[in-house]
């Protein structure tokens, strides 16, 4: 077992900035349904992270971008994605008729996922060529964003006019496109501008690991 290098203060403070959000969210959402469907992902997040916290304990910077994913769908799951009061303005602004908070979300489906699938590669040693691991990363977020497309069309065919606020469509044809498109373009940026501080990171991690192993073999 590996006890995991996160400073104990860094889990209370994401701890504590994940349920204050979560127990927002929850009060008088727009449509609790949609609520739950949001925040359902963000819930099982934290359960497999809890999970695997001293196993296989992931770099600061990937914890921190799960945090901001989770608050990403909890506040859509409070106002729906179509009503976020911030997008509305910015929509005024840019003198739109859409709200493209859904946008952000799947945007940031990509980038998210992209790093921490980009930490499983290299650790458990998945692929070696560092060019067919980027486009296994950029097909594997692709792959993703799919399935939830998915997902959001079987709760459609489940829940038939209920589903509209979960869907966010806003009319719009190509919405199930364009979200896939942000997600492709989310993964991209996120390998282009992070991996250079998450090599640092999993060389820290790297070193901190080597050391609680050595360690132990001398107290043994």
């Amino acid at each position: 077992m590996i006890t995991s290098h996160i400073k104990t203060s860094f889990v209370f403070i994401w701890l504590f900035l994940f349920s204050a959000t979560l127990i927002w969210s929850s009060i008088q959402p727009s449509d609790r349904l949609t609520w739950l469907l949001e925040v359902l992902p963000a819930i099982i997040a934290v359960l497999v992270l809890a999970y695997t916290y001293r196993t296989f304990p992931l770099t600061p910077v990937n914890y921190f971008l799960i945090l901001c994913h989770c608050i990403i769908l909890m506040i859509g799951g409070h106002y729906t994605y179509a009503e976020v009061p911030l997008f509305n303005d910015l929509a005024d602004v840019l003198n739109t008729t859409r709200n493209n908070y859904d946008k952000l979300g799947h945007f940031a489906q990509g980038f998210v996922p992209a790093l921490v699938a980009r930490e499983i590669f290299i650790r458990l040693n998945v692929l070696k060529n560092t060019r067919w691991m980027i486009f296994s990363i950029i097909c594997f977020c692709l792959a993703f964003s799919a399935f939830y497309e998915l997902i959001e069309w079987w709760v459609a065919l489940l829940a038939d006019s209920n589903a509209q606020d979960f869907l966010g469509t806003q009319g719009y044809i190509w919405d199930t496109q364009s979200d896939m498109a942000w997600a492709l373009i989310g993964a991209i940026s996120s390998l282009v501008l992070l991996s250079r501080i998450h090599d640092k990171q999993l060389g820290s991690l790297n070193r901190k690991t080597q050391h609680l192993i050595n360690r132990r073999r001398l107290t043994h």
